[in-house]
């Protein structure tokens, strides 16, 4: 990867080395020149390593990935990487009125009413998901009812107990790092459909947490990174995209400019609102991009010895509704020796601690995990957390939200190109919105685009000329 002020000609320009953007640029470097233009000094986006000081390192972003989600393994496969599965043996805990509760599976023990109740509640949501098409949840006949409401409002009319509707939003936290009423509940339906079921996204074994990546899954960034070499430019934040008279586009970064035919951008919906687009992008899809806020989470690691949760035959993982960590999970890594304990804040909590100094936000972490494993969880080895919130080119975690009205007042468009630009990355995905796997889907697509797109130019007779080996032409 090289820093460059040079003015470049190439075929495509993407925008952003996150996992959806270098999986669109390698998809087409074989064909076509290609550029991807970053705005951080690192490739990774939304996933990124953390070192410890004994050199372990642990991913402080996107982690995991689980049944359904094959080109994630795929991917993992050809790049050489290896895969392990989360900790997931012994007895869970649920933190309910300051005493801890021992549970197997999913959904925790509580009282038979409670019970029964989250039970009809999860039921009745997992009936309505499927019911939905994930290509159009938009076109089913219930679409403009469900989208005109917050999940919150579903949760008081399906769940009677209050212990169930707390439940329920642990869980809710847990997917969207944000309140039910923040999302309408027919985003929360496609959401849980894209991902296969509700049931899916908050299972560990079997479920969308299952596995991990040695090395970290910003190592995938950063393996498909060396493969393009030079066509990435990090430190290279866009600011400016112009289509030029001859209906090329112009991509103007802070370190010089890009000719191209296409654009892929491939950033969050509320980053690709700081480009400006000459002529300007038609009303509706800015519109959208404004309606679409991300979810807000702090990742909270703690360094151990030793996972010492394990000799009292605990897996790590929490529930409590009252937090503030509200999630924990064993995230040691395989053959290390170090215990790794990671715990969420999450929506209005994040918000929260996000506001206060880091020392007051560390305190308030271990004392969730004093209280759940006991003190020798207050005093771990290193001690690491990150406010995605914070980030300057993410601002939030850990995807876009949908709120009320935005499915069925804009979002049937979401996928569409404009003109000669198209868009990728996780909330531009069908299956796995939200996840790696939905922006590598989304890159599938979005490159196909652009090649359809590039072919009938040149079948037209103004082709571009190709660099077989996808290096920039100078000019």
């Amino acid at each position: 990867m090289r820093k460059t002020n040079a003015t470049e000609r190439v075929q495509v320009v993407v925008v952003g080395a996150g996992i959806a953007g270098l999986n669109a640029a390698r998809l087409l470097a074989n064909k076509y020149s290609v550029k991807v233009l970053e705005a951080r000094d690192r490739v990774g986006g939304r996933l990124q390593n953390h070192y410890f000081a004994n050199g372990d390192s642990v991913d402080v972003g996107g982690q995991w990935v689980g049944p359904g989600q094959d080109r994630m393994y795929r991917l993992i496969e050809t790049l050489g990487a290896k895969t392990w599965p989360l900790y997931d043996s012994g007895d869970n805990l649920l933190h309910l009125a300051g005493k801890l509760r021992r549970y197997r599976g999913t959904i925790p023990r509580i009282n038979p009413i409670a019970l029964a109740d989250l039970g009809l509640a999860m039921a009745r949501f997992e009936t309505m998901a499927r019911s939905l098409d994930p290509a159009a949840p938009w076109r089913h006949k219930k679409a403009d009812k469900w989208d005109a409401v917050t999940l919150e409002s579903w949760l008081q009319q399906n769940c009677r107990t209050q212990l169930a509707r707390q439940l329920f939003a642990i869980g809710i936290g847990a997917v969207f790092a944000a309140e039910p009423a923040e999302i309408s509940l027919l985003h929360a339906l496609f959401y849980a459909r894209s991902g296969n079921s509700l049931e899916t996204l908050l299972a560990v074994t079997g479920g969308a947490q299952q596995d991990r990546v040695h090395g970290g899954t910003a190592g995938l960034c950063e393996a498909m990174a060396q493969q393009l070499g030079e066509r990435v430019q990090v430190e290279a934040p866009v600011e400016r995209v112009e289509q030029l008279p001859d209906g090329s586009l112009l991509v103007k970064h802070t370190r010089g400019a890009v000719q191209c035919e296409r654009v892929i951008v491939a950033v969050p919906p509320n980053q690709a609102l700081r480009i400006r687009f000459q002529p300007e992008l038609p009303a509706w899809r800015d519109k959208l991009l404004q309606r679409m806020p991300a979810g807000s989470c702090i990742k909270c690691i703690a360094r151990y010895d030793k996972p010492f949760w394990r000799d009292d035959r605990l897996s790590g993982q929490v529930a409590s509704p009252a937090g503030p960590v509200r999630v924990t999970f064993d995230n040691s890594e395989q053959g290390k020796s170090s215990g790794l304990l990671m715990g969420f804040l999450e929506g209005d909590v994040a918000r929260h601690y996000g506001s206060v100094s880091p020392a007051e936000r560390r305190e308030a972490v271990l004392d969730c995990f004093a209280r759940y494993f006991g003190e020798a969880a207050r005093n771990p080895l290193e001690y690491v957390d990150k406010d995605w919130s914070s980030e300057a080119w993410t601002r939030g975690c850990y995807a876009a939200l949908m709120p009320p009205g935005s499915w069925t007042g804009g979002g049937q468009r979401l996928r569409e190109a404009n003109g000669a630009i198209h868009w990728a990355g996780t909330e531009f995905a069908v299956e796995w919105f939200g996840y790696m796997e939905g922006a590598l889907e989304s890159a599938e697509r979005a490159a196909a685009e652009v090649e359809l797109a590039l072919q009938e130019q040149s079948g037209a007779g103004s082709p571009e000329p190709v660099d077989t080996e996808g290096k920039s032409q100078h000019v």
